[in-house]
């Protein structure tokens, strides 16, 4: 990396079911997920996204977004973008689409933000299994 980049913050990162882009410009987020029902495996999603916004910071960078398994070596999905943020008062929002995503184990999965290949974020993503109710 060049000598002028500062590296960026990770503001935030949502993982959902799709994300929008409104006639306006704004992005609405879809289906937010913080855990994952099922009531049988493997449950498979045609679509996930992993929405993160990055501030404070100027140069190019690459950022890695990662979904574990619960064995915690294998990468369910895994995408990679470059983004430019010019100015330190700027911010970059990215968002990484994932399709044909399949969990096949219940237990604890991870999602993983990396910048530059160090990881800036971990946050768990539990697959849980639901009961449906009888009658």
């Amino acid at each position: 990396m060049a000598t002028d980049v500062i590296l960026p913050d990770l503001q935030s990162a949502v993982l959902c079911e799709d994300v929008r882009c409104e006639i306006n410009g704004m992005q609405t987020l879809v289906g937010v997920l913080s855990v994952v029902p099922a009531a049988a495996l493997p449950i498979n999603y045609m679509r996930l996204c992993i929405w993160t916004r990055w501030c404070s910071g100027a140069g190019k960078f690459r950022q890695k977004s990662r979904i574990i398994g619960v064995d915690e070596q294998q990468v369910i999905a895994q995408a990679e973008v470059e983004f430019v943020l010019k100015e330190m008062e700027g911010h970059a929002t990215n968002v990484h689409y994932f399709g044909g995503v399949q969990f096949q184990q219940y237990g604890l999965h991870h999602i993983e933000i990396y910048l530059e290949n160090e990881l800036q974020l971990r946050f768990p993503l539990p697959v849980i299994k639901v009961v449906r109710p009888t009658g």
